[in-house]
C-alpha cells in the first residue's frame, strides 16, 4: 500500500484556499498511484478555529469542502481533518473528527478522545470527547485513526478518562494513524519523535503521523511528520517548517519498503516537562520559528510591509535582520529616533545594520519635539525633577512617529520588547510596546544574543558592537538596563522557573537563587500584568509564552 502524507500551511477559516490545496495533493498521490493519503487535524478549516466553531455557518462551510474532497476521492482514500456534528444530542454539538473518503463515499469517521484544555489549548470549550472507538476499514487492512492528543496518554494522564489505543488495540489494528496540529516550542521540539516511538513500542504497530505547518497568528506548527516502522525504525521524517509531501510504501507483512536510517536507540525520549533554561537550546529552530511567524502573520492577513523602529540596541536589530529576511529587504523599514541622550555610536551602529541588510532607513531626531512636550507640559509638571514621566515621554514620542510611518506607507510596526522586558514591565505603554506584532516577546534577553549570533552564523549582519555593549533604553544620561532590572544572567533563569516552569518562590530559593532578588523578580511579574494585557500578539516559541497560553488575573494579589 502506497501512503502519502501531506504536510501541508492552512489558513483558518478560508475554506476554499484549505480545500484547493487539499485537493491539489489529492492529485498528485492519484498520478502517483497512490492508496492513501493523510492530513492533519482538522486541516479543513485550519487549527486552532477557536470561536469560529460557534458559528453554524462555519460548520456548514467545513462539511460542504467534505463533499468536494469526497468528489476526487474516488480510487484513492483520504484521511482528512474538519469539524462533525455530534447527532446523539447529549453533550456539545461538535466532534474534532477525522474523515476517510473513499469511492467517493464517507466510509467512516473517528473523533477525537483527549481534548486538552491546557496552553494555548480550548478544546473542550468547543467539542464533546469521543464516546466509542472503532477502527476503520481499508483495503482489507484495519487502521487506527487517532488525533493528535489522543496519542500523548499512555495510561500516564488520570485527568483522561480513556487511553483510545487502549480501546483500539482491543480490535487488532494493522496500523496506527495519528492527524495533528502539535505546535512547535523549543523544549518539546523532539518530544514527538519519542512520543511516537513509546506508542510503537507499547502497541508493537507501526506509525503515521502527520503534523500541520505553518503559524496562526502567534502559534507557530513545525511539521515534522512521521514514519515509523513496528521495531521503531525511523522509516520517514519530513522537514520542519516547510510544506512537503512524503511517500512511503506499506508491506503486506508489516514492513516498509527502503527503511531510513536511524533506529529507535538512536531517537530522543518525549521530554514531558520542560529542561532546565539554555540560551542556546534549539536556537536555529527558534531562528525558523520565528521567521515563519513573521510569514505567516503578513501573509494570511494581507500585508507585505513592516517597519522597524531602529535604535542600535539588540532587540531592534535582531528583530529588523529576522523581517528583513522573512519579507525581504525591499519590504522593510527601518526608522531611526535618536534624542539628545542617544549616543552616536548607536545612531552608527543602525545605519550600519541598515546598510548590512540593504534596507532603506530614515533618521528623524526628536529633540525638538521632546523640548516642545517638555514647554507645553512645564506649567502642570510644576519644574519638578526629570523622572520616569520623560523618559516615557520620549518613548511615546517615538511610538507616534513610527506610527505616523506606518499609517502613511502603510506598513506594520514590529515590536522590539523581549520576554524579560515584558516579565518584568521594563516598557512604555503607547510607546515601545506598540506595534501589531511581538517577534521577541517569547525570548528571554539572552536568547536574543544568542540568536543575534545566529544571525551571525556566516557573516556580519548584526554589527558587533550591538552585541557587546551594555543594553540601554538611552532615556537618560548613562542610562543602563541594570540600574532598573538585574542583569540579565540573574534574571533570566529565574523567570525561566516561574513562567515557564510555574515554580513558586519557594522552589526557586531552593536552587540556589538569593532571596531578596527572587522576591523583587517574581513581584515584578506579577505586578505587571496590566501592562502584558495590553500588548500585541507575541510568536510563540517556548512552552509558556506570555498570550493566549497564559491567563493571570490583572488584579491578582499573588506574590504582588
Amino acid at each position: 500500500m502506497k501512503i502519502f502524507l501531506a504536510q501541508q500551511n492552512y489558513h483558518i477559516g478560508n475554506f476554499e484556499a484549505n480545500t484547493n490545496k487539499i485537493i491539489a495533493a489529492i492529485e498528485t498521490a492519484k498520478k502517483e498511484n497512490g492508496d492513501l493519503i493523510v492530513f492533519s487535524e482538522l486541516s479543513i478549516c485550519g487549527y486552532p478555529p477557536r470561536d469560529f466553531l460557534e458559528f453554524e455557518d462555519f460548520i456548514a462551510e467545513g462539511l460542504k469542502c467534505i463533499d468536494l474532497i469526497k468528489e476526487v476521492a474516488d480510487n484513492i482514500g483520504v484521511l482528512v481533518g474538519c469539524p462533525s456534528r455530534n447527532t446523539n444530542h447529549k453533550g456539545k454539538s461538535l466532534f474534532n473528527s477525522a474523515y476517510l473518503l473513499y469511492e467517493n463515499e464517507i466510509k467512516g469517521i473517528v473523533n477525537k478522545s483527549l481534548l486538552p484544555t491546557y496552553d494555548i489549548f480550548d478544546e473542550y470549550r468547543y467539542f464533546e470527547p469521543a464516546f466509542e472507538w472503532n477502527v476503520l476499514y481499508f483495503k482489507g487492512k484495519k487502521l487506527a485513526v487517532t488525533i493528535c492528543e489522543d496519542i500523548w496518554n499512555l495510561g500516564e494522564h488520570p485527568q483522561y478518562r480513556i487511553c483510545p489505543m487502549d480501546e483500539l488495540i482491543k480490535q487488532s489494528p494493522d496500523i496506527m494513524v495519528n492527524l495533528s496540529a502539535s505546535p512547535f516550542d523549543y523544549v518539546h521540539a523532539d518530544g514527538r519523535k519519542g512520543m511516537v516511538k513509546l506508542n510503537v513500542q507499547k502497541y508493537k504497530l507501526p506509525m503515521i503521523y502527520c503534523n500541520t505547518i505553518g503559524s496562526q497568528t502567534e502559534i507557530v506548527f513545525d511539521g515534522g511528520s512521521i514514519v515509523m516502522n513496528a521495531n521503531g525504525d525511523l522509516i520517514a521524517e519530513m522537514p520542519y517548517f516547510t510544506e512537503s509531501m512524503q511517500s512511503v510504501t506499506w508491506n503486506e507483512d508489516g514492513s516498509f519498503e527502503e527503511a531510513i536510517v536511524r533506529k529507535a536507540d538512536d531517537l530522543p525520549v518525549v521530554m514531558l516537562t520542560p529542561e532546565d533554561f539554555d540560551q542556546n537550546k534549539n536556537i536555529s529552530q527558534i531562528h525558523n520559528a520565528l521567521l515563519t511567524g513573521i510569514r505567516d502573520y503578513f501573509g494570511k492577513m494581507g500585508f507585505t510591509k513592516a517597519i522597524v523602529a531602529s535604535s542600535g540596541g539588540i532587540d531592534s536589530a535582531v528583530v529588523l535582520a529576522l523581517t528583513c529576511e522573512a519579507l525581504g529587504a525591499e519590504n522593510v523599514r527601518a526608522l531611526l529616533l535618536p534624542s539628545q541622550f542617544s549616543t552616536d555610536h548607536s545612531v552608527n551602529d543602525a545605519v550600519a545594520l541598515s546598510q548590512n541588510l540593504n534596507s532603506h532607513y530614515d533618521i528623524i531626531p526628536i529633540k525638538e519635539v521632546f523640548s516642545a512636550f517638555e514647554t507645553e507640559l512645564q506649567h502642570v509638571f510644576y519644574n519638578l525633577p526629570f523622572n520616569v514621566a520623560e523618559e516615557n515621554l520620549q518613548s511615546r514620542i517615538r511610538g507616534a512617529m513610527v506610527m505616523a510611518l506606518a499609517n502613511k506607507f502603510g506598513a506594520i510596526l514590529m515590536n522590539t520588547s523581549n520576554k524579560s522586558e515584558l516579565a518584568t514591565g521594563y516598557g512604555t505603554l503607547y510607546g515601545d510596546m506598540a506595534g501589531g506584532l511581538g517577534v521577541l516577546g517569547d525570548l528571554y534577553k539572552m536568547q536574543v544574543y544568542s540568536l543575534a549570533r545566529y544571525i551571525n552564523r556566516e557573516k556580519e549582519i548584526i554589527p558587533q558592537n550591538i552585541i557587546e555593549k551594555a543594553p540601554s533604553a538611552e532615556l537618560r544620561p548613562g542610562q543602563k538596563d541594570s540600574d532598573s532590572l538585574p542583569e540579565y544572567d540573574l534574571l533570566d533563569p529565574i523567570l525561566y522557573q516561574y513562567i515557564e516552569r510555574r515554580e513558586g518562590p519557594r522552589e526557586i530559593i531552593a536552587m540556589g537563587h538569593d532571596e531578596k532578588l527572587v522576591t523583587r523578580i517574581l513581584k515584578l511579574v506579577n505586578n505587571n500584568e496590566y501592562k502584558r494585557n495590553q500588548f500585541c500578539p507575541i510568536i510563540r516559541v517556548s512552552p509558556k509564552a506570555f498570550g493566549v497560553g497564559r491567563r493571570i488575573p490583572i488584579v491578582g494579589k499573588y506574590l504582588a
